[in-house]
């Protein structure tokens, strides 16, 4: 854990829990984000300090804590500057909008740790005004707000949440989505990527990013499929949550709890806008069922 691994002439990463990027330019280093919380945080620098590159800056490709967890500490460290998109930059200041917004609400004490709520950076860039020389974005749609890839000049893409491995998958399978639209967009566009590398940040570095883009529209395709089963009778979100975890297996408390169920709402969002599920209001419950056609057949 924590092992640098080269993929560039002068682009590597960080083999951690939230892969974190490294790519060199002349007057020293820039993350490309900074890992789940201050120890990772604490570890890329001493990898830095090691080798003698001095941090410039971290360029953070979405606000999730666990991408976002080392900048405070990096930056009371060394001043180095942080930049992120619009939307995640507001987030990287203000970091309890996002257990604020998974929850719907305050957020109790429980809610309020180091996996859905980074420490906050102070000084945050605009990325979209401009990339430091070498490197280039690439919207990905559909994991979180405004969520970022960043390519190297070494032809590396760094993927963030587009995608997670086979193994996170399996064990989890809902994975986090806010917009199973523009996720569904991102996933067509990134099948068909060419590049030297691609680092995902929940998944082994590949070659090929292709196989693994499709397993996990796969597993969107499976999870849309499996609600619209569900709903063949009416349901509450509360009622569709408890199936979702009885079905795979997962084990409730409160961080799965606003993750899974604030996915489940985008899954409801998708396929409502799809016209392939109704939501009606009846005796103060919304409820959710599939679109009939005339006549009673689906």
């Amino acid at each position: 854990m924590y092992e640098l691994i080269q993929v560039g002439e002068r682009t590597y990463y960080i083999d951690c829990p939230a892969k974190i990027g490294i790519h060199l330019c002349r007057e020293g280093a820039w993350l490309i984000d900074s890992g789940n919380d201050k120890e990772a945080g604490k570890k890329a620098l001493r990898i830095l300090t090691e080798r003698s590159w001095p941090l410039l800056g971290i360029i953070n490709t979405h606000s999730n804590a666990d991408h976002a967890g080392g900048n405070a500490y990096l930056q009371e460290k060394t001043g180095c500057r942080i930049l992120a998109t619009g939307m995640e930059g507001a987030v990287i200041r203000y970091p309890v909008l996002e257990p604020s917004f998974l929850y719907g609400g305050y957020p109790c004490k429980p809610l309020k740790n180091k996996f859905l709520m980074a420490q906050p950076g102070r000084r945050v860039e605009n990325l979209e005004q401009g990339l430091p020389e070498g490197l280039e974005l690439m919207r990905l749609g559909g994991h979180f707000f405004d969520m970022v890839g960043i390519r190297t000049s070494d032809d590396v893409w760094f993927l963030a949440d587009c995608l997670f491995g086979e193994e996170i998958l399996r064990k989890y399978h809902m994975s986090f989505i806010y917009d199973v639209k523009a996720y569904l967009e991102t996933l067509d566009t990134v099948e068909h990527l060419k590049a030297q590398w691609f680092v995902p940040a929940h998944a082994e570095a590949a070659r090929d990013i292709g196989p693994l883009a499709r397993l996990n529209r796969e597993k969107v395709l499976e999870i849309s499929e499996t609600l619209l089963s569900l709903c063949d009778k009416p349901q509450t979100i509360e009622e569709l949550l408890r199936e979702v975890f009885k079905l795979y297996g997962l084990a409730m408390d409160f961080n799965q709890y606003v993750l899974v169920g604030s996915t489940l709402r985008s899954y409801l969002s998708y396929l409502y806008d799809q016209g392939k599920l109704c939501a009606r209001f009846d005796d103060s419950r919304l409820l959710w069922e599939i679109r009939r056609e005339p006549g009673g057949d689906k």
